[in-house]
């Protein structure tokens, strides 16, 4: 038997939305930077009268967990104003989940279930970075420290009892993957990758590049020191930012991902590139959010310009293998949503119990 959906739970909300919702360049216009965010997270706490709030940014969503105050004070529009001046244009990509429903959503989040590439596993890790920084910032209380531990518990046994995550599941593997299958047969043997922003996201991509074989990188940044740790360890090349058009000129695939609030290539620095390449052609993914790349760049004659939109087609080639192990992953949910809910309901016995021994003892 079941056990009944406690009052407490159904305050739990998640608000959102994610790359099924909304475009590329609709979740672009939701980025917050990094130092910013605990500020905007706390704004949001007292200007909606959140009692707990955790914000999760990605490039592929933006998503508000909270707490409401009572369970009939969830409107979604207003918390995304204290994201964002475009809100009011955002409508229908904003979707909202409640109680159980915010429970699986978040749990499916996590495990990399909702991902665009199934099992990715660096969602996990943001989870984790989203609710560590708002718990240390005490926006966080008794419901979301159990929903968020035992969300990431649930990812741990996810990826641990099925096969879901195994083998090159990541936004920067695919984005290789692509890029191997755009240059067809030859894939990405004896080619060169200019590779643009030197985080997490490039790293992986490079480890990816690595298990490839014989291609060449170089790795552009705006830190030099950091461009140069991240060549070290692929055997690359690292330049600066100042230098990556020469190199763009001699590069075969081009992968940004800096990080960058605005643009950092445009039509203007790409066209004398593509006159030196003497009409040799030259793809480009842009897997940042914001963007890396202007989206014109698609116009200049000789580019093939792909976003972190264009790789879900990919992705969606390979679903089918994973079914099995998505019927077995949601189970494994569904049985941790219920030892939460027991969990909660105990926590409210207890509670009951120690406020009417309380009041007896008056």
């Amino acid at each position: 038997m079941k056990t009944p959906e406690h009052q407490i739970t159904r305050k739990f909300f998640v608000a959102g939305l994610n790359y099924r919702t909304a475009p590329v360049e609709v979740r672009e216009r939701m980025a917050v930077a990094h130092p910013d965010r605990i500020e905007v997270s706390r704004l949001l706490q007292l200007k909606i009268g959140l009692s707990e709030v955790v914000v999760l940014w990605t490039c592929n969503r933006v998503e508000i967990y909270g707490v409401a105050s009572r369970e009939d004070e969830i409107d979604v529009a207003p918390m995304f104003e204290c994201l964002s001046r475009e809100a009011p244009s955002l409508g229908s990509h904003l979707y909202c989940h409640r109680g159980v429903d915010a429970m699986r959503h978040l749990f499916k989040v996590a495990g990399g279930l909702d991902s665009m590439v199934l099992g990715e596993t660096q969602i996990t890790g943001q989870v984790r970075d989203a609710y560590e920084a708002a718990r240390e910032e005490k926006l966080v209380g008794k419901i979301l420290n159990s929903v968020f531990q035992k969300a990431l518990q649930t990812a741990k046994a996810v990826r641990t009892q099925t096969s879901i995550g195994k083998g090159a599941r990541s936004v920067g593997g695919v984005a290789v993957a692509y890029a191997k299958d755009v240059l067809g047969t030859h894939g990405l043997g004896r080619h060169s990758v200019l590779m643009i922003g030197a985080g997490e996201m490039a790293a992986c991509c490079l480890r990816h590049l690595q298990k490839k074989g014989d291609c060449s990188v170089v790795v552009a940044n705006r830190s030099p020191a950091r461009a140069q740790e991240l060549a070290d360890e692929f055997d690359g090349t690292a330049i600066s930012l100042n230098e990556m058009f020469d190199a763009m000129a001699d590069a075969d695939v081009v992968i940004s991902s800096t990080g960058s609030p605005d643009t950092v290539i445009n039509c203007k620095d790409v066209e004398p590139v593509m006159e030196q390449r003497a009409g040799r052609p030259l793809v480009m993914i842009d897997i940042a959010v914001p963007r890396d790349i202007d989206p014109a760049v698609a116009e200049v004659e000789g580019v093939h310009l792909h976003d972190i939109d264009a790789l879900e087609t990919t992705v969606q080639q390979t679903l089918g293998r994973w079914e099995k192990d998505l019927e077995l992953c949601e189970a494994i949910i569904e049985t941790e949503i219920e030892n939460l809910l027991e969990q909660f309901q105990r926590r409210h016995v207890a509670a009951n119990a120690y406020h009417n021994a309380a009041a007896l003892a008056v």
